[in-house]
């Protein structure tokens, strides 16, 4: 079997759309190969609409939600002129999370998949979490059937996105679950020297550990909770940036840094992980993954930039590969549902 397909991921961090295209192709086993990727930015006006998206009337978000499957539609379709892209099965869409709160059975990704399919006239899959939540799952974390089937050679597999989260298997069973949030609270104090980004953590490289937040933030409660478990930005809200509150903003990203190499190390300790794949963007946080190093004796493998920066796109593609299938694309081991499902409405 092989089969062709355009993996579309916007992060909560906002830096851009990642549009990948991969062949895959199954003997024994799932072989995949990324053939074009590329990330577009978003320009302000759109940046500011989906930062803004939590706030609106349910009729604006309706509005946006299709506006917004109109703009990935064309985004896909000048990727596929651009490279001058053939064969292509299906397209898989994230989509933009707006909300998501699973314990409320309810999670929202925007950008109408009919719409993408209207601009592009291919198979479209979208809306990979309601499915999962309205099963009693956290409808998150999605990656781990790309993890299990496409990078099982590693011990654990973790992001370093908006959050972080992990993915490894015990007893023969695959678990995941959000870790700690990264780019969603570092990018936020990055905008406050004028930048989007801290580059390489050089900002945080030159903040003082603020000690006694730094014991309040690991003593949030999420971090004592068992897995299943996932965040959202409505957590950030209430727990994190409150306690930002009479800090300058050098020392806060100096304590957020320290406060995830502390959480993300706890976790490869207690699992006893000995080599981990690392992607995201927060991988290009040098002092970042030199704190989390100085914290464990696991082997970090941070990968080429195509997979460090496309994985998420490319397992969504995937997960549209197993849908059109209706093969199992959600591990209830995972996200806490039910039992293991075909997931994503096919447009």
């Amino acid at each position: 079997m092989v089969l062709q397909a355009i993996g579309l991921m916007s992060g909560t961090s906002l830096d851009g759309v990642d549009l990948c295209f991969a062949r895959f192709e199954k003997h024994n086993n799932w072989e995949f190969q990324i053939l074009k990727a590329e990330t577009i930015p978003y320009p302000k006006i759109w940046e500011d609409k989906l930062r803004n998206s939590i706030n609106i009337s349910a009729q604006e978000l309706l509005e946006l939600n299709s506006e917004y499957g109109f703009y990935l539609g064309q985004l896909v379709r000048e990727f596929i002129q651009k490279y001058s892209l053939k064969n292509i099965d299906l397209i898989a869409s994230h989509g933009h999370t707006v909300f998501h709160q699973p314990q409320k059975k309810f999670t929202l990704q925007i950008g109408d998949g009919r719409a993408i399919k209207i601009e592009n006239n291919l198979p479209v899959i979208y809306d990979f979490r309601s499915q999962d939540v309205l099963m009693g799952g956290n409808g998150a974390p999605l990656v781990p059937i790309g993890d299990e089937l496409l990078f099982s050679q590693y011990d654990a597999c973790l992001n370093l996105g908006g959050f972080s989260n992990i993915s490894l298997k015990i007893s023969d069973k695959r678990i995941a679950f959000d870790i700690v949030p990264v780019n969603i609270i570092l990018n936020k104090l990055a905008q406050k020297f004028n930048k989007n980004f801290d580059e390489n953590g050089d900002l945080a490289r030159t903040g003082k550990v603020i000690e006694n937040l730094l014991n309040k933030l690991n003593s949030l409660d999420f971090y004592k909770k068992s897995h299943p478990k996932s965040l959202g930005i409505e957590w950030c809200n209430e727990f994190i940036f409150p306690q930002f509150e009479n800090f300058e903003t050098i020392d806060l990203l100096a304590t957020f840094i320290e406060h995830i190499a502390q959480q993300i190390s706890t976790i490869i300790n207690e699992y006893k992980l000995k080599n981990i794949l690392f992607t995201g963007g927060g991988t290009y946080n040098h002092y970042l993954i030199q704190k989390i190093k100085e914290k464990t004796t696991a082997e970090i493998i941070i990968p080429g930039k195509e997979i460090i920066d496309y994985k998420e796109a490319l397992i969504f593609a995937f997960m549209g590969v197993l849908r059109l299938n209706n093969e199992i694309n959600v591990l209830s081991s995972a996200t806490g549902s039910s039992r293991d499902h075909s997931s994503g409405i096919i447009a």
